[in-house]
């Protein structure tokens, strides 16, 4: 499909994860504008209204916590950020709720952290919860628990957290809304010119991003790329746009040529399978295991499972159904998949034959390091 296809299926998209920014959402001194919180509201009640669900993942609750605090600028220490959470998100969602009920639609609030989504039961719970708010013709408003996060928690920024919530409720579009109509080149000295379509994210698109946000904000050009490279690669097409507009959403969901569309990756790319992106996407991996041309080959070309005999270096530390990382060779990520041994069980069969693990182990145990059902290759 080219760019033209791509967004004539936008247009259709009856179920929508929309990210607004922290820069698009408050003013200078970290409080929110209501004015821009109500073109938010509008335009998500338009889209209703169009028969579309829509999806809410909202910045801001720090930022909004910073002047009834007293806070000059962002805290930098734990305690400053989760107070100013606490304080900020109750003033935003304040406001939504408000504004959201003048259109007769009521508001779902949806705390999240990164144990949620890897934790299979909890995972499954918030799909459910999300899935059944839009069912009822709720906003679900999704931010991270920040309150509580602590960093092996943490997702990190709501870039990443709206990417996460796209594929946890099978978005047909990831709409991230910040402070510049998209991605941007060079085009002659001190000029740059607006990317319209990213057919992929990749290595020399990462390489045209500028900084990591700033002193209200967490994310930047970078995480957003990254975060519509998860969605691209569970066949969602993403787009980021300017949010300050009043008509920014509704011309996105409408198919204009606006922001930069991004993916998605063709069939042959994608991880499909909810089990499989429960895997690709919601994990961290603890560990890497890195393999052999024939191995790679085996996984990728064949669709073969791991097994140890390919297996050259085994990195950290981590328990029987970990999830690793597969490394080629030359350094490249392969794929993820749930380990059917520890790491310091995969140190005493590097390189063994499976005769010689049953060998080790006895023959109860399987032969296998990543079986192939819980294998999710990158591409």
């Amino acid at each position: 499909m080219v760019e033209t296809d791509h967004r004539q299926a936008i247009a259709s998209a009856k179920r929508v994860v929309v990210k607004f920014g922290t820069r698009v959402l408050v003013d200078r001194r970290g409080r929110p504008n209501p004015d821009r919180i109500q073109a938010i509201v509008d335009q998500i009640a338009s889209l209703q209204a169009e028969g579309r669900e829509v999806v809410l993942v909202s910045s801001g609750a720090v930022g909004a916590g910073l002047d009834p605090l007293g806070f000059a600028t962002r805290p930098a220490d734990l305690a400053g950020l989760q107070m100013a959470a606490a304080v900020g998100q109750t003033r935003l969602m304040s406001l939504y709720a408000e504004r959201f009920a003048e259109k007769r639609i009521a508001v779902g609030q949806v705390l999240l952290n990164h144990d949620d989504l890897k934790n299979r039961t909890r995972h499954l719970n918030a799909r459910n919860t999300l899935l059944g708010l839009l069912e009822k013709g709720a906003v679900p408003i999704v931010n991270e628990n920040d309150v509580v996060s602590v960093n092996e928690i943490r997702l990190g920024d709501n870039d990443t957290l709206a990417s996460l919530v796209s594929v946890l409720v099978d978005a047909q579009v990831l709409i991230l809304c910040t402070s510049v109509n998209g991605l941007r080149a060079p085009s002659g000295k001190s000029r740059t010119t607006r990317i319209s379509y990213l057919p992929k994210v990749d290595q020399s698109a990462l390489d045209l991003t500028f900084g990591k946000g700033d002193a209200l904000s967490t994310g930047g050009m970078a995480t957003k790329l990254e975060a519509a490279r998860t969605a691209n690669r569970a066949g969602i097409p993403a787009l980021i746009v300017d949010g300050r507009k009043a008509d920014s959403l509704i011309n996105a969901c409408r198919g204009g040529d606006v922001g930069t569309l991004l993916g998605p990756a063709g069939p042959q790319s994608r991880i499909r399978g909810k089990r499989k992106h429960w895997i690709a996407f919601f994990h961290k991996p603890t560990g890497t295991v890195t393999v052999d041309s024939g191995a790679e080959r085996a996984l990728v070309r064949d669709g073969k499972s791991l097994l140890a005999a390919g297996i050259k270096q085994v990195e950290g530390q981590f328990d029987t159904g970990a999830v690793v990382e597969v490394i080629s060779s030359d350094g490249r990520a392969l794929a993820t998949g749930l380990s059917e041994f520890s790491s310091e069980d995969l140190h005493c069969i590097l390189g063994k034959q499976s005769d010689q693990i049953l060998e080790l182990f006895g023959p109860g145990v399987s032969t296998e390091v990543i079986h192939r059902n819980n294998l999710a290759l990158y591409a």
